[in-house]
């Protein structure tokens, strides 16, 4: 299974979630990936983002570089999880045959709330997007767990 995690930059929200899930990830069959709808070509992690997940998880992010997404990704990955409702909604709009598998994170989860965007922030700001991101993270393999029978 692949999962593609997906924000505006993939410089922060996206890139930190693809690095909480594969870290916390049981099963190696399903593998998660990140990229951004407006991601800059030579654009790195940004600094806080990478810096908490060397704090947190031991994993050094910092020279990945952003990806753009593309219909590509769309058609590889089996669930795509925004990080807003507002990407969600351009998704579906753009990829309307792929709709079944797009959900804002939280949506899927159950939550009614965007992941925080830190881009700008200090390194406070990029924390509470962490645990953010974390915590979802954590029932969104509950959930999948429990959905499929994995783990």
């Amino acid at each position: 299974m692949n999962i593609l995690f997906l924000c505006t930059g993939n410089t922060c929200r996206s890139r930190m979630a693809e690095a909480i899930f594969n870290k916390k990830n049981n099963d190696k069959d399903i593998k998660a990936y990140s990229a951004g709808i407006m991601a800059v070509s030579g654009t790195r992690t940004s600094k806080n983002a990478a810096l908490v997940i060397k704090e947190n998880l031991d994993i050094d992010i910092s020279s990945n570089p952003a990806r753009l997404f593309s219909r590509e990704m769309v058609e590889k990955a089996d669930l795509i999880f925004t990080m807003t409702g507002a990407i969600e909604k351009s998704i579906k709009s753009s990829y309307p045959a792929y709709i079944e598998k797009i959900f804002t994170l939280n949506g899927f989860i159950g939550l009614n709330s965007d992941i925080l965007d830190p881009f700008g922030g200090d390194l406070q700001v990029y924390r509470q997007t962490f645990n953010q991101l974390n915590n979802s993270i954590l029932l969104l393999n509950k959930k999948l767990k429990e959905d499929n029978g994995i783990y």
